[in-house]
């Protein structure tokens, strides 16, 4: 139950309005001819589908939600890239690529699954000589960040770190840093926490006689209720980086 109710606050959250930063990151690299790319951690495909548009070359959407393959699958289809876009369902653990398969690998709201160094690290093999890599990772915006904060985060994602300790692991990781840029907060609260909030006051009414929707409803709105009150604090970041020998 639990599992299902998670899916149903989340489905439909408009997403895309954040395609701008997509935009925002990948006209942060240099020019490439059909490069091939691979999403990894794709979800439903807004990414993966404007990065197709702005590539002009191959990608592949991989994850391991089928529906939002599925999904992906239909947008695909109806932006006519069928012939450029792909899905895969693959775990980010079980990755088999030969090595040196993509011009870019690129990552939005996924590293965290494997954590950022190591991700970094074992994603490098497959990118090509010179090749990209850009993942969009959730970080401190300020150092120090307030106990009640710092004790919730260490619950939800006990990697977060502050956008220099991040700069610091790809530059030690075989990258150089081309840029790095973190969303505003509108970028939050309009095209996330905003319709999030509106979809769990629709839901309480639903899921009035469960305790234990009710129970992921409230620590989803202590989600939004810490952004609030912390959002100076913490955020998310895109890193843009290319892959050095």
């Amino acid at each position: 139950m639990v599992q299902n109710i998670f899916t149903e606050i989340h489905r439909g959250l408009p997403r895309e309005g954040r395609s701008k930063y997509t935009r925002k990151a990948f006209k942060m690299l240099p020019i490439m001819d059909r490069p091939n790319i691979l999403d990894i951690g794709c979800g439903p495909g807004i990414p993966t589908i404007e990065l197709a548009k702005l590539s002009n070359g191959n990608v592949i959407g991989m994850d391991i939600h089928q529906p939002y393959l599925d999904e992906l699958k239909r947008k695909a289809k109806e932006f006519d890239l069928s012939n450029r876009v792909t899905t895969l369902n693959r775990s980010m653990f079980k990755m088999d690529f030969p090595d040196e398969s993509f011009d870019l690998i690129w990552s939005e709201g996924s590293i965290f699954l494997i954590g950022f160094e190591r991700g970094l690290k074992e994603w490098r093999r497959y990118i090509k000589p010179k090749g990209f890599l850009v993942v969009h990772e959730m970080s401190w915006l300020r150092p120090n960040p307030p106990q009640e904060i710092r004790d919730y985060w260490k619950k939800v994602y006990l990697g977060i770190k502050t956008i220099k300790e991040n700069l610091n692991i790809i530059s030690s990781s075989g990258y150089l840093i081309l840029g790095h840029f973190a969303l505003p907060e509108d970028a939050w609260w309009d095209e996330y926490y905003g319709p999030l909030e509106e979809r769990i006051q629709d839901l309480r009414e639903k899921y009035k006689d469960s305790p234990k929707s009710l129970a992921q409803l409230n620590k989803e709105q202590e989600e939004i209720d810490l952004y609030c009150k912390y959002s100076k604090w913490y955020g998310s970041a895109f890193y843009i980086m290319q892959r050095i020998d």
